[in-house]
């Protein structure tokens, strides 16, 4: 059997045409994992935007949402972090899905495996700014004010200014990659066999005498994945 991480969808931030490829690789990948998976990883970021109200969620990603129940009825564990674009996920993962989810980072056992998952968000020297404006948003009052607006209204507003950080984001100069690789060496030499991470929409994998670090890229335009069993740490595409 054989876990899979995967992450940065980002899906709902595209036109038709592009929003399509992503549902179909994801279905592709979906399949995959029912041949011979046992986990699933998602590391963050799978939607553009999440937010749910009490009777209420986006209803664009109903056919994801469908294929990840699929799983988990065949005894399928899915384990979601959420990431800086999904993480007003409340209790319908798991209270309808079956999902567990993980607001920040994520520790377990797989096989002889011990992993330390996050999604990335924050880790770069250069993200203070962001540290502070993620504590802001993920206050509680500032959670139930959101809530308080038409559904007609927040979604779209929100979907602007998600559409608008990702924007920035990708404008920046900043090389983060260093970062994250001493943050996964730090992990990795506190006992951990393999770091995972996702957030910076580039695959990557390396091997130190300690351990791997993965990054799994995103599933825009690379459709990248990482898979582990007994033998092998693979990071592979669609």
């Amino acid at each position: 059997m054989a876990l899979y991480l995967f992450s940065d969808a980002h899906l709902g931030s595209n036109g038709p045409a592009s929003e399509a490829l992503k549902i179909e690789k994801l279905i592709t990948l979906f399949e995959l994992i029912k041949q011979d998976g046992d986990r699933v990883i998602i590391l963050g970021d799978l939607f553009d935007f999440w937010f749910e109200y009490k009777h209420a969620i986006p209803k664009e990603h109903h056919q994801v949402l469908f294929v990840l129940s699929d799983l988990v009825r065949r005894d399928i564990k899915v384990d979601y972090i959420s990431g800086n674009h999904d993480f007003w996920i409340d209790n319908y993962f798991s209270q309808q899905l079956g999902i567990s989810v993980h607001q920040d980072d994520f520790d377990f056992e797989y096989q002889d495996y011990k992993l330390h998952c996050t999604h990335g968000d924050g880790l770069a020297k250069a993200d203070r700014g962001y540290r502070f404006l993620k504590r802001v948003l993920r206050n509680r009052f500032n959670i139930w004010a959101y809530r308080k607006l038409p559904v007609d209204w927040a979604i779209p507003l929100a979907k602007f200014v998600a559409g608008s950080s990702r924007k920035h984001t990708s404008k920046r100069v900043y090389d983060f990659d260093e970062d994250y690789e001493q943050y996964a060496r730090t992990k990795l030499e506190s006992g951990y066999d393999i770091v995972a991470i996702g957030h910076l929409h580039r695959a990557t994998m390396k091997h130190f005498d300690q351990g791997t670090y993965i990054n799994t890229g995103d599933f825009i335009d690379a459709f990248s994945y990482a898979r582990i069993d007994s033998d092998s740490i693979q990071l592979l595409y669609l």
